[in-house]
């Protein structure tokens, strides 16, 4: 059974294991449930303890569901889904890892854009350029957020060799929700991301490179990489439109 109303040493571990990961935002009790949310990140989170030592995690944010990669519970209680932990510091270590989803999954950019560009003028073409740095700088941001600082396909980790790459490139893009969905994004080492962007690259459902066959033998074999693309659907469906619009066609997006 749930612990309520919850203690005050239960209480404050809840608000420190939320606080301590960016759900600095805190708006009540219910039931036992703990309810948070950020400024920066999307959706709420509830935390809560059983009588018996475990403790409860709920989220109602269908993206981090749809990729953070826990076994449900069949604790009842708000959100979309719950799940169960033998102690806090299992807890604890899965955290970090449902904020960087959060603040980056659509539609938190989408949304720190329009904040960030709501009173800057578009009349003119250089205003239009300066509107769209701010949107690609935060693209980038929230991709290295995504894919945890480094190149999913080499581990290089540098951020002065990591490019944002965009999958459909921003001035083919039908909206600002697209250009700023990490899901239409890569976060490739430099050499990667030059190759990928000319159409000399592309990668497979399963994540794996293809090379063109206008790239030398030599330049393929200096494309090193360590392990394939963790791909979603939404990755998959960009990059079917990568292989049919840029691959093998020099597009230089």
């Amino acid at each position: 059974m749930i612990e309520a109303p919850q203690s005050f040493v239960i209480r404050q571990e809840c608000d420190k294991i939320a606080f301590q990961n960016g759900f600095r935002r805190t708006h009540g009790e219910t039931e036992g449930w703990r309810r948070y949310s950020s400024t920066t990140a999307q959706g709420s989170i509830w935390l809560a303890a059983e009588e018996n030592g475990n403790w409860l995690l709920a989220i109602d944010h269908a993206g981090v569901l749809g990729e953070i990669g826990l076994e449900m519970s069949d604790s009842v209680g708000p959100g979309l889904a719950r799940f169960r932990f033998a102690s806090l510091t299992s807890l604890y270590a899965i955290m970090p890892r449902l904020y960087e989803l959060a603040v980056s999954l659509p539609d938190a950019p989408l949304q720190e854009f329009l904040h960030r560009t709501s009173e800057m003028p578009r009349t003119t073409e250089a205003e239009r350029l300066v509107v769209q740095r701010v949107g690609q700088d935060i693209f980038r941001d929230r991709l290295i957020t995504y894919w945890q600082g480094c190149c999913p396909l080499t581990g290089i980790s540098d951020h002065a060799l990591l490019r944002a790459s965009h999958i459909k490139p921003w001035k083919d893009c039908e909206s600002d929700e697209d250009r700023l969905d990490v899901h239409n994004g890569l976060l490739l080492s430099a050499l990667w991301d030059a190759a990928f962007d000319r159409g000399l690259v592309t990668f497979d459902d399963g994540g794996h490179p293809q090379f063109s066959t206008q790239l030398s033998e030599t330049a393929a074999t200096e494309l090193r990489w360590q392990a394939p693309i963790r791909l979603t659907d939404k990755h998959r469906a960009r990059l079917e439109w990568h292989r049919s619009e840029v691959f093998e066609k020099g597009y230089g997006g």
